[in-house]
């Protein structure tokens, strides 16, 4: 065989192989009917009032071990919080039925199997687990049987932690924020080197107060220690039960009834003035451990008692503080009830009821809550009004309207007296419901961490090739093989 003709095969073959290296990077970036380089995740938040189903995903191959997470699908759960069926077999886990459905529809078949599904239970459970372990237990059990029937990756049906709950809406704060990483205009992710943010959480029967300290904390249990995108931070975090929304009205109408020494008719200074109703004894009042103390000896769960507004803000002030404790700290500092806390530090982000109790004074007085003399001016004005003002102003129900008075003055006393924020670290508090195009809550915060166990993906592994692409690159190597198979003959024969 001549020397141009070795060449020429050379040539050819070398041609054949760069066309086969084109296909190869090109034709994967075209294919876009299933996007395999995405991860999922499931988290069920199953509050004390409600439960809301949130679907993550994130890149394959990750970030320093952990998931770039954003929310991707979001279903609120229709009825009350998984709690609220106690006594009730097989509802709880009936609920999620319609949701989960959801999630079957927003996340790929082919991912399915691989997508980590987990619910976590809050303060509703957590008061649930102390008057009913069985039922409690019960309840997880059932929602449990029911996640496990569908094709997901079940990883826990539990009870969160009320120190949890607090680090992973830390978590979220940052994460959303960008204090963690975020994405360069090069196209790559890159550490900010920002400061992170405080979270404040206020739900249905718990608040939390968490952020990032470099002080001693003088009760080790108050400290967590979270390790996100290859950094470890140590938070100071604590979850006060029975300081959440719902539960701490129960126990101001509770603190009442005891103090005026009456079950059948009690007079509220943080009802609007003339405003009255009727609430059972039992159901609406004292079936809580939150109210435990304030029982009275002889009580008849079936009566009820009618409450009276009075509309007076000085005496509403007065017995919401009555529900807080500052006396018998054993530590350098205390926030309330005897619990350490070092000195608030930082910016904060206020989210759930926080967000809401402003949103409603905002839109009633027009007062943007930016410091304790606000909340005290905003909360004035407020207790002043009649249920008929509050309605119109915000046309919303008086089923919240009538609370509104009451919130305010409890988020001013947990703020200022509680957390001890004061008129200088106090405009360092933002109150949001979302951020980044998410929602603000613990779920967030636990998914990314949840991503840290899910194995990460080579990028090559996640590029799939399309069905006539690989059709064309086995036609061109049969091809290849045939024209070398053939030359390689005719070499042979020559010889």
């Amino acid at each position: 065989m001549s020397l141009h003709r070795a060449q020429i095969i050379g040539a050819a073959v070398l041609l054949i192989l760069a066309i086969i290296g084109i296909l190869l990077v090109v034709l994967p970036a075209k294919e876009a009917k299933i996007p395999a380089d995405n991860m999922y995740g499931i988290v069920l938040d199953a509050g004390s009032s409600h439960t809301s189903m949130y679907i993550y995903k994130w890149p394959a191959d990750k970030q320093n071990g952990t998931g770039i997470v954003t929310q991707h699908s979001e279903c609120d759960v229709k009825g009350g919080g998984i709690s609220s069926y106690a006594g009730k077999p097989g509802s709880a886990a009936k609920s999620l039925e319609d949701c989960m459905e959801h999630a079957l529809s927003k996340i790929p078949k082919s991912r399915q199997h691989q997508t980590p599904l987990c619910l976590g239970a809050t303060a509703g459970m957590r008061l649930l687990n102390i008057t009913s372990h069985t039922e409690s237990a019960r309840i997880l059990k059932e929602v449990e049987q029911k996640l496990r029937s569908y094709p997901f990756l079940f990883k826990e049906a539990g009870i969160l932690s009320g120190q949890a709950e607090g680090a992973y809406g830390w978590v979220t704060v940052n994460y959303l924020l960008e204090n963690f990483v975020k994405y360069g205009f090069v196209g790559s992710w890159l550490s900010p080197g920002r400061s992170t943010i405080g979270a404040l959480d206020l739900g249905g029967a718990s608040t939390q107060i968490t952020f990032q300290t470099s002080q001693k904390l003088e009760e080790p249990a108050k400290q967590m220690n979270l390790t996100l995108y290859g950094q470890t931070y140590t938070l100071y975090t604590q979850s006060f039960l029975c300081y959440g929304q719902d539960q701490f009205l129960r126990k101001l109408l509770a603190h009442l009834i005891q103090s005026q020494g009456s079950t059948t008719k009690v007079f509220n200074p943080c009802y609007p003035q003339l405003f009255n109703i009727s609430l059972k004894l039992g159901e609406e009042v004292f079936d809580s451990p939150c109210t435990d103390k304030y029982r009275p000896v002889e009580l008849d769960p079936q009566a009820t008692v009618t409450v009276v507004g009075t509309g007076h803000y000085q005496q509403c002030v007065n017995n919401v503080t009555e529900i807080f404790s500052f006396s018998n700290c054993n530590y350098s500092m205390c926030s309330f009830d005897g619990v350490f806390q070092p000195r608030v530090t930082g910016s904060f982000m206020a989210f759930s009821a926080f967000y809401f109790t402003q949103i409603y004074m905002k839109t009633i007085t027009s007062i943007t809550v930016t410091s304790p003399n606000d909340v005290v001016e905003a909360a004035k004005l407020i207790c002043n009004m009649t249920i008929t003002e509050l309605v119109k102003k915000t046309n919303a129900s008086e089923k919240y309207m009538k609370n509104v008075c009451a919130m305010a003055n409890f988020v001013q006393i947990l703020l200022t007296k509680g957390y001890r924020f004061d008129e200088a670290s106090f405009p360092s508090i933002s109150f949001k419901k979302t951020a980044g195009g998410a929602s603000v809550g613990w779920a967030l915060g636990y998914m990314l961490d949840v991503s840290n166990e899910v194995p990460a993906e080579a990028f090559s592994v996640m590029k799939a090739l399309p069905q006539g692409a690989w059709a064309a690159v086995i036609f061109l190597c049969i091809i290849f093989l045939f024209c070398a198979l053939s030359h390689g003959m005719v070499i042979y024969m020559n010889r």
